[in-house]
């Protein structure tokens, strides 16, 4: 597979070394002669300093042998003209296009109207909201994503000191709390293991689990995690993303206060909403923490521009008496330190426009693909073709790489949770837990059995 990439942004940098790591022929474009030698220093892959609209540089990063041309720079318009260009050289490539700005929305028909040329258009913006929705439903999730339509749930939390889990064998865990659940993966001491029934769970461990959503609040329960409903949020910067998921939280009876600190776009808040009460001031302000009452707030959410502030008040507000705190981060470095000064609720743009971008690389029939935010591992939502090498027989029989599981099936709207000898049919949705170094053999295992041909 040949991927063009135009921009060599965080996003475009991260696409491309994990695709390097798969073995995949890339080309990375950008007009930033600094972005380009960061590639070239670090990655394997060719990159070609030049404008990514521009035909002469798009033909000569070998367009129309390209499968999939991706335009992530940080210029919607740059995006745009770069997929127009491609669609009149290779018809046949497939074009993706992070656009940010409200107008251009994917789930609006009027996106397709304006842009025919783009098959596919990634908003970030979009997919964070939804997961920080995702995050104020579970309380002290450190990732939450959902799969089938919501029928599924795929959950990391840390196991505290004195919870029901801690010391107990895997296989134990159904009796223990009455239902069966199954754990995809366990973090310690910064290593991803896919664990066997024999197990044990021990306090510090990130836990990943699946499962239905009517089984969520006995594992909360048994981790020592609070269910109680966000009824009060605050929303500290007031941008697209903290506008937009204002307007959705409104909807869902949910008292907001948003802290802004330019004038002028509190004037435009204040407009646009029907409930919320807009603050003109600084979030990282102390004292404008507690004349808001920041103590009384189930939630507070940090979505300024700036990563320092974003991570100051969060702790603030942590600390000064808030509910729980949800921090917006777009540098992936920062993320490994974040647990350590105890912030465990990350939500980033560029891993969801990444998350987006590899649902759509993927080869097989895959509806959704989720990163672990230390990205040593992806859950895959596929369908099981007729032509796989999965289906029609027991799962301790397949031909599943070590380092892969199959964590839950999708039949004819019934959800199951696989066992050893659970055999896949085809049709079934399957979601499928990953380490980044056997992805490759499952994109594999999704398309065609060998004998296909």
């Amino acid at each position: 597979m040949k991927i063009i990439i135009v921009g060599a942004g965080e996003v475009g940098y991260h696409v491309a070394s994990r695709m390097s790591f798969e073995n995949k022929d890339v080309v990375v474009i950008d007009r930033d002669p600094v972005a380009i030698q960061r590639i070239s220093d670090n990655v394997d892959v060719e990159s070609i300093n030049g404008s990514g609209s521009s035909p002469r540089v798009l033909k000569e990063a070998g367009l129309k042998e390209a499968e999939i041309l991706l335009a992530v720079t940080d210029s919607d318009e740059t995006n745009l003209v770069a997929c127009l260009m491609a669609d009149v050289i290779s018809p046949t490539t497939k074009k993706l296009a992070r656009i940010r700005e409200g107008d251009f929305d994917p789930y609006h028909q009027v996106l397709h109207d304006q842009a025919p040329h783009i098959d596919t258009v990634i908003n970030p913006e979009i997919e964070v909201v939804k997961s920080i929705e995702r995050f104020l439903s579970i309380p002290g999730a450190v990732d939450v994503s959902e799969f089938a339509d919501g029928m599924l749930k795929f959950i990391g939390l840390y196991l505290d000191q004195g919870s029901l889990m801690a010391g107990i064998r895997l296989r134990e865990i159904p009796e223990k709390i009455g239902q069966q659940i199954l754990v995809a993966a366990v973090v310690r001491k910064e290593e991803l293991i896919i664990p066997g029934g024999d197990a044990r769970l021990y306090p510090g461990d990130l836990v990943y689990f699946i499962s239905e959503e009517k089984g969520v609040a006995p594992i909360l329960k048994a981790f020592n995690r609070e269910t109680k409903p966000v009824r009060r949020a605050m929303i500290v910067g007031g941008g697209r993303i903290g506008a937009r998921l204002a307007g959705v939280l409104e909807k869902k009876g949910i008292q907001i206060k948003i802290i802004e600190r330019l004038p002028a776009r509190c004037s435009e808040l204040a407009a646009e909403m029907k409930k919320a009460v807009v603050i003109h001031g600084d979030g990282s302000d102390q004292g404008l923490l507690v004349e808001e009452n920041i103590r009384e707030m189930d939630a507070v959410v940090t979505l300024t521009n700036d990563e320092e502030t974003n991570i100051l008040v969060s702790l603030l507000a942590r600390r000064m008496g808030a509910g729980k705190s949800i921090t917006k981060l777009n540098k992936f470095s920062y993320f490994p330190l974040m647990p350590t000064i105890g912030i465990e609720q990350v939500v980033s743009p560029r891993l969801s426009a990444i998350n987006t971008i590899l649902q759509h690389i993927r080869r097989g029939k895959v509806f959704s693909v989720r990163t672990l935010t230390d990205e040593q591992a992806e859950v895959m939502e596929a369908e099981a073709l007729e032509t796989s090498d999965i289906v029609g027989r027991p799962l301790r029989k397949s031909s599943l790489p070590k380092g892969s599981l199959v964590i839950g099936i999708i039949r004819e709207g019934q959800v199951l949770i696989p066992s050893g000898d659970s055999v896949i049919e085809p049709g079934d949705r399957i979601i499928i837990f990953a380490k980044r170094q056997v992805v490759s053999k499952i994109e594999r295992i999704l398309t065609v059995k060998l004998e296909f041909f």
